[in-house]
């Protein structure tokens, strides 16, 4: 038999089984494989704020206070924070009921402002800003699962960064799995951050009733009002308030999004900001200032003075915390990748799902591989700023393209609707968040951020633009196709 012959008939025992993994994926007669809307209003609610309420508020309001400078100050950046998310997740809301396509950012980009900035997008989020993410979150969970295990001092850097390598492959195994399992996860950790955040809020309760009110005088001496301060200030802040458009990358998952996406926004970032100033008063009512912004983890310097010998439980409660908002951004982050190449912008197997788990495993595997790359270099501080800074800088573009909807395509149906005013206001956040640090207090590393946004166009033109190499990725998804199980996956649900 000649080699053609044997590549022929390869290639037809491959589609032969192509076809029988397909039909096992086919539900009564359906023809094509789909994903499944399996997030109700509660798993909604529960996505969004379990991936807010994640590593920010036990470990980022030290950098905060120190950043601005008083605790007046302090507390008047963590409102507008959650105002600046609450904004954004209206403005979401509706573009997630005009453009009713999971993907978020990348999609509306897509839709408005064309492939080119939507591919700059993508590829920063996947190669940057989702994993850089990720591990912020993980390295968080990492800590505190160490933490109790040496008290009084610092754990080894390998050990954590070893933990938090289990916990991102953990997470990515259980996301492979199951949806549902993925889902009842986010609802189990949600129920956990609420009661630990219910602890430290009614110590701090107990404890401004016995008079500890001495750290509120004087509260806005020594406040830093430059810009670059600001800046960062609301970068640490804003991070803790990371994923209010989480439902946004699931959207073809949600049921009645017209209806729960709304809703679901509302009561979650509400949620989230109410607790969130209430446990900075705590924490300001059992620490001093210069306590807390000396501390490396918040939450267990306030459990060791509040709790006592119980401390520990407080590590806990926010390693599982940070364990709930990895898992989040795992659900959303590979939806993401899955849309991306489902539109050509990714190799065709990102696009793909597994035929009888129905969820993106490619997508999945793919993000934890370069989780754990970032992981390897990881310094959480230089993360947020970067992060929050790239983040930032495409949700400015994200707000141009809902006005334009706005006002070119007002005739598009919109089951939901924001007045105009508010994507100005947040254009107008973004835009200031993008800028002030660079204008007031210029660094070399936010231009490397800035180069490498714009260096997507160079990897656009040759591979997406005239489609380089077609032959190498088309073997190579055959082999995995084969290998993960998995089938091309519908657009339209």
């Amino acid at each position: 038999m000649s080699i053609n012959s044997r590549r022929a008939e390869k290639r037809s025992r491959f589609f032969c089984f192509r076809k029988q993994l397909v039909s096992k994926a086919m539900d009564k007669g359906d023809q094509k494989l789909n994903l499944k809307r399996e997030v109700g209003m509660v798993g909604a609610v529960s996505f969004i704020a379990g991936t807010m309420i994640g590593s920010g508020i036990f470990i980022n309001p030290q950098y905060l206070l120190s950043t601005i400078g008083s605790p007046g100050a302090f507390f008047v950046m963590w409102a507008c924070c959650g105002l600046i998310a609450m904004l954004g997740g209206l403005c979401y809301a509706e573009l997630g009921t005009v453009i009713s396509e999971s993907g978020a950012e990348y999609i509306y980009m897509l839709r408005t402002v064309g492939q080119v900035v939507a591919f700059m997008y993508v590829f920063s989020f996947i190669a940057a800003m989702r994993p850089a993410s990720a591990t912020g979150i993980a390295l968080t969970c990492g800590e505190y699962i160490v933490a109790p295990f040496y008290p009084g001092c610092t754990p080894p850097q390998v050990l954590v960064k070893c933990v938090t390598a289990a916990v991102i492959l953990m997470l990515a195994i259980i996301n492979c799995l199951s949806v549902r399992m993925a889902t009842a996860i986010q609802v189990v950790t949600m129920v956990v951050k609420v009661l630990a955040m219910a602890v430290i809020i009614l110590g701090g309760v107990v404890m401004l009733f016995q008079g500890n009110t001495q750290n509120f005088e004087n509260s806005f001496e020594g406040t830093n009002l430059d810009a670059n301060s600001i800046g960062l200030a609301l970068y640490q802040g804003l991070w803790s308030y990371d994923g209010w458009n989480t439902l946004n990358y699931l959207t073809e998952e949600l049921k009645h999004p017209e209806v729960n996406l709304p809703r679901a926004v509302v009561i979650a970032i509400s949620l989230v900001t109410g607790l969130y100033l209430l446990v900075n008063v705590s924490y300001l009512t059992v620490m001093t200032p210069k306590e807390l912004m000396s501390s490396n983890a918040v939450a267990v310097t306030w459990g060791n003075k509040v709790l006592g010998s119980w401390g520990w439980i407080m590590s806990v409660a926010a390693a599982l915390s940070a364990f709930g908002s990895l898992n989040g951004t795992f659900f959303s982050g590979g939806r993401v990748c899955f849309v991306a190449a489902r539109e050509g912008h990714m190799p065709d197997i990102l696009s793909m799902a597994h035929v009888r788990r129905l969820t993106p495993s490619p997508a999945l595997i793919f993000t934890t591989i370069i989780s754990l790359v970032v992981l390897i270099p990881g310094d959480f501080q230089s993360i947020v700023n970067y992060f929050s800074f790239t983040a930032w800088f495409f949700y400015a573009i994200t707000m141009c393209g809902l006005l334009y909807l706005k006002i070119k395509k007002p005739e598009l149906p919109r089951p939901y609707k924001v007045p105009i005013i508010l994507p100005i206001l947040v254009l107008v956040a973004a835009v200031f968040l993008v800028l002030a640090p660079i204008i007031d207090n210029p660094q070399i590393e936010y231009l490397y951020v800035s180069l490498f946004i714009f260096s997507g166009i160079l990897v656009y033109i040759p591979f997406i633009h005239y489609k380089l190499c077609p032959g190498l990725l088309t073997k190579l998804t055959l082999f995995l196709q084969l290998f993960l199980e998995v089938a091309p996956a519908d657009k339209n649900l």
